[in-house]
């Protein structure tokens, strides 16, 4: 483990906080030639889990049909900190930045999917919450769920 990552650990509860508060994050998934392709989406985190929708087919859904193991990554950069004596390869960034690694599983329960829409919703669009979702926009939307088996968060101030 590198140094900064050894003394810079954000706690679980700030881990927490930077993935529910981040309005958007980059999905890493497998394309069919085995490279990386990353993705920026919009998502809901509850509980260890990761959601998202978006339209049912597509490079990101052939991709974890193929492969459902992922990288998920939220960054927050607050500025840049300037080195007092002028020095280009002092200056570094003030972050804070969570990595996690899971496996994602396309929600097919008309009922779950509705419920993870809602809360999606509620995340994007408050002023839209508690509105009726009619069914054959659910059952059109691809809804999934990233279950996350390792995370990590660092920052640096």
């Amino acid at each position: 483990m590198q140094h900064r990552m050894k003394t810079h650990q954000l706690a679980a509860e700030q881990i927490d906080s930077l993935l529910k508060d981040s309005l958007v994050g980059s999905l890493a998934t497998i394309n069919e030639t085995g490279e990386p392709y990353v993705t920026p989406i919009h998502y809901f985190y509850d509980n260890g889990k990761v959601y998202f929708h978006g339209l049912p087919k597509g490079q990101k859904i052939d991709n974890l049909k193929r492969n459902p193991h992922v990288s998920f990554n939220v960054y927050n950069m607050e500025g840049l900190l300037l080195d007092s004596a002028g020095k280009p390869c002092d200056t570094n960034t003030k972050y804070q930045s969570v990595i996690a690694q899971g496996t994602a599983e396309i929600v097919c329960d008309i009922d779950r999917k509705r419920i993870i829409i809602g809360a999606i919703v509620d995340k994007y669009t408050p002023q839209y919450s508690g509105k009726q979702l009619p069914d054959n926009m659910v059952k059109g939307t691809a809804v999934v769920a990233i279950t996350i088996t390792e995370m990590t968060g660092k920052y640096w101030e």
